[in-house]
């Protein structure tokens, strides 16, 4: 059942779910593809619900041209059926039966980039959530899982290749020039993992075997100028096969896997059965092009998009509410793969560091939601860090709580019961439950509660007898106790730890972890000479807030004591925290113990550079303002730029004496300890940058920079400082990189990243200029997401001007891509909670927006804003 809300939508309940009426077990789609006019003919295998007799066969479709339709081989009458914009129904259909549709479709004027488009000179699709249903007409949800037999035609001259899910069956020459290629999938597959590609391209590839002895070929396409950048993905596309074999005991199950890269792509990527279609930032990479962070990024969404052939695609969703367990469970299983093959500490680091910043902040909002919602009107407005990231900590506590054999050993049971089929929450907890023996519902909990928990801790030391006393408190106060798995160690005054299990306690402890359950919990340790210093929430055992009383010289020294990499950056995090936000009596003695923890990283070589370099970073704006009930935008902005400065004076010698020490590991190619030492040469250069005006430096390093990594960060610090050779530097990024659009947009974000307020100014420019492309999703990110979402100084601007330029730009980009201009808008969601004057800013920026957006995307997440 729906209802209609504020926005004058339908709203969708999980509660109302029910089978479908109508299965497509077999699908036949044959192509006659053309940009300005593509044929589709559509012959689907259809069964009833014996459950639901009687029902009408209904079909979505949007934006398409009915051409011919007939069931079981015979032309259908129009009294026969009911057509209207989103759906075709049929009555009178009975028993299992062939509905053949031939319609046709304009890929060159579908700028939303959701089911067949044209991107350059090629074609590609889009079908996650529901664009299948702008391609053709069908049971459009993800429990419909027939088998596929595609066939695609076009111009041979035109779209020389022509990609389709599954296996390659034939292919051959036909009359006038045109060609056909048929492809079989012969895995149940819902329509939203549906691809196909035609154009000039060509491959890197390379041929391997899996363990289960399948000869696959691996091969990763782009435009032919740009293949011989698809080296690094495809290497990477191998690793994440042997790295599921291995940990997962996942095989791949077709004879080729096709990688494409796409310029004018929403997402990052996109899992398609045996064609996954990427954004090219994904895949296309050398040194001259793509910084070190690229070729990570790159690194991460090739094993994300890979393994959700098992996590996704051969278990799939029952419905969208369930888009966590694809999502979650696959970004898990990505950020293992990353940290398995590189720096597990660093990696962890930069996992919370967005969860803090971002999906905290999400949770505090008013667009917050549970990971997953019990209702929606617009499924793409979900697709958000709390359902990627946060889920992907459920199952990371998960993991914690059973231990690895036991948590792979839910997985195998997980796989094996819902092989092809369309799974929920409840089975992979089922599965979990059944190998490990434990009672899972109150965990389940997690997906279905809204908010960020904080834990209040209170502690007290007395004749040898230590207290920890441990409360939840969570957004809704009547909300249930969270199962909450909380790693935690006491420190005796040597720097130990205490190797003292609890005398007495109300909650499970363990190894280590203490099993919150309750909303309050006690526990004591006896027998203890002195006070110890605790430290809660190791590695992030939990996605929680803490709220323990640590006193400056306590963080200082579990950043020197705590063995795992997150606990003594997460410690430097807090104390930097509190100096920002003044939470500290003695402001001076906080800050010095900051500054010379700081140092005593700067000045141990043996280090990892990566993980100094995470330590100098101050929590960023977005962090800092989710401690705020009001935030105080202005005076985070000044506090934190002081901070910055005062730090990089101090520390000025050390700063130097390690950029130029690192010069030659930096130059070292892509090991990881060459990016390594360039991530902390590049910090200690943007630090340098904050008290040198002229930046010399950093010109220096520009003039000289022969790898895109050191090019950028000379780049964003003399735009960013506004040093003489800033303009110069400018101008000649762009010229060297002007052919490339992923270079361009690495210098439009510097540019709009500014920190300063006449950014806006710039931006207004650039999207003015030459350089502004608004049908290109990346570009748009690129100049107004980074002005947005990474630039508080310009877009907070105290005459609302920010909020403004935001504002003009939504309504036609919501006419091109509603999916991009919803993601823009959603850089308001914190808006209530801002000070000084800007929350009545931001609220009139919002009330103009009204009548102004066509889709509902935009407009379901402005009523959820202004409600």
């Amino acid at each position: 059942m729906t209802d209609s809300g504020p926005s004058g939508q339908t709203e969708t309940l999980l509660s109302d779910y029910r089978a479908p009426a109508w299965r497509v077990t077999h699908a036949e789609l044959t192509f006659e593809l053309d940009a300005d006019a593509t044929q589709v003919t559509a012959r689907l295998h259809l069964h009833p619900d014996p459950e639901q007799p009687g029902a009408p066969l209904v079909l979505d479709g949007q934006d398409l041209d009915l051409l011919a339709i007939t069931l079981d081989g015979q032309p259908l009458a129009p009294s026969r059926y009911r057509l209207d914009a989103h759906h075709l129904r049929i009555d009178g259909a009975a028993g299992d039966c062939v509905l053949e549709t031939r319609c046709r479709i304009h890929p060159a004027r579908n700028t939303r980039l959701e089911g067949l488009y044209r991107s350059g000179l090629s074609l590609l699709t889009q079908c996650e959530a529901q664009g299948f249903r702008r391609i053709t007409w069908f049971v459009d949800r993800p429990d419909v899982m027939p088998t596929w037999r595609i066939v695609l035609r076009a111009d041979k001259a035109r779209y020389p290749v022509l990609l389709g899910n599954g296996n390659p069956v034939a292919q051959s020459d036909l009359p006038e020039g045109r060609h056909e290629a048929v492809w079989e999938n012969p895995h149940p597959t819902p329509c939203y993992l549906f691809a196909l590609v035609a154009g000039r391209l060509e491959c890197r590839r390379k041929d391997v075997t899996t363990a289960d002895g399948r000869a696959v070929a691996l091969q990763v396409w782009a435009a032919p100028h740009d293949v011989h950048r698809c080296a690094y993905a495809l290497s990477a596309v191998e690793r994440a096969l042997r790295w599921d074999e291995q940990r997962f005991g996942r095989c791949y199950d077709l004879s080729v896997f096709n990688v494409v890269a796409a310029q004018d792509f929403t997402m990052g990527a996109m899992e398609n059965k045996g064609l996954n279609i990427f954004n090219a930032r994904y895949i296309l990479a050398d040194e001259d092009t793509a910084t070190d962070a690229d070729y990570q990024g790159i690194e991460s969404v090739i094993g994300h998009e890979y393994f959700h052939n098992w996590s996704g695609n051969r278990v799939t969703l029952r419905d969208w509410f369930q888009l966590a367990l694809k999502e979650g469970l696959t970004v898990f299983r990505d950020q293992e793969f990353v940290s398995d093959l590189q720096s597990r500490q660093v990696k962890r680091i930069e996992d919370v560091r967005l969860l803090r910043a971002r999906q905290f902040a999400e949770d505090a909002g008013a667009l917050a939601h549970p990971v997953r919602p019990s209702r929606y009107r617009e499924i793409n407005n979900f697709y958000t860090l709390t359902v990627y990231e946060k889920g992907a900590e459920i199952v990371r506590m998960l993991h914690t709580l059973l231990g690895e054999h036991m948590f792979r050993a839910g997985m195998d049971r997980y796989f094996a019961d819902n092989d092809g089929r369309a799974a929920t929450l409840e089975d992979f907890l089922a599965a979990h439950e059944h190998a490990s023996g434990r009672d899972l519902s109150q965990f389940a909990r997690w997906y279905a509660q809204v908010g960020t928990p904080t834990l209040e801790i209170a502690d007290a030391f007395a004749d040898g007898r230590y207290t920890l006393r441990i409360a939840q408190r969570q957004r809704d106060p009547q909300a249930a106790p969270l199962l909450i798995p909380l790693r935690y160690a006491l420190y005796a005054a040597d720097g130990r730890a205490i190797d003292a299990p609890p005398a007495s306690s109300d909650a499970r402890v363990h190894d280590g972890l203490i099993e919150l359950s309750a909303a309050t919990h006690t526990l004591t340790f006896d027998g203890l000479a002195a006070r110890p210093l605790p430290a809660f929430n190791q590695g992030l055992s939990a996605p929680i807030k803490l709220d323990y009383a640590y006193v400056p010289a306590d963080l200082a020294r579990l950043a020197r004591i705590e063995p795992d990499g997150l606990g003594p950056w997460d410690m430097l995090q807090q104390l930097a925290a509190g100096v920002l936000l003044g939470k500290f009596p003695g402001h001076a003695e906080a800050k010095a113990a900051l500054s010379a923890a700081i140092g005593g990283l700067l000045g141990d070589a043996h280090a990892d550079p990566a993980f100094v370099a995470e330590c100098m970073a101050l929590p960023d704006f977005d962090t800092l303002a989710d401690a705020q009930e009001c935030i105080d935008i202005d005076g985070l902005l000044k506090a934190r730029k002081e901070l910055l400065h005062d730090l990089a004076r101090a520390h000025s010698s050390v700063l130097r004496e390690r950029y130029h020490a690192l010069a030659p590991l930096a130059a070292d190619g892509l090991s990881g300890t060459a990016m390594a030492a360039r991530r902390l040469r590049n910090a200690c250069l943007a630090w340098l940058s904050e008290i040198d005006t002229d930046a010399r430096l950093a010109t220096a390093q520009f003039d000289v920079a022969t790898r895109m990594t050191d090019r950028l960060a000379a780049l964003r610090c003399l735009v960013h400082a506004g040093a003489p050779a800033a303009e110069r530097a400018q101008a000649a990024f762009a010229q060297r990189h002007a052919d490339d659009p992923l270079s361009t947009d690495k210098w439009l974000a510097v540019v709009a990243t500014r920190p300063h307020p006449d950014a806006v100014e710039r931006v207004r420019a650039l999207v003015d200029s030459q350089w502004w492309t608004p049908t290109n999703p990346n570009r748009v990110r690129a100049v107004l997401g980074s002005f947005s979402r990474m630039n508080p100084s310009a877009f907070h601007r105290a005459d609302g001007a920010g909020y403004a330029l935001l504002g003009e730009q939504l309504p036609l980009l919501d006419s091109i891509n509603p999916q991009v201009a919803a993601r823009l808008l959603a850089g308001f969601e914190s808006w209530r909670r801002w000070g000084g004057g800007h929350d009545r800013l931001a609220r009139g920026a919002l009330e103009r927006l009204r009548g102004r957006f066509a889709s509902p995307d935009a407009n379901d997440l402005l009523a959820r804003l202004l409600r």
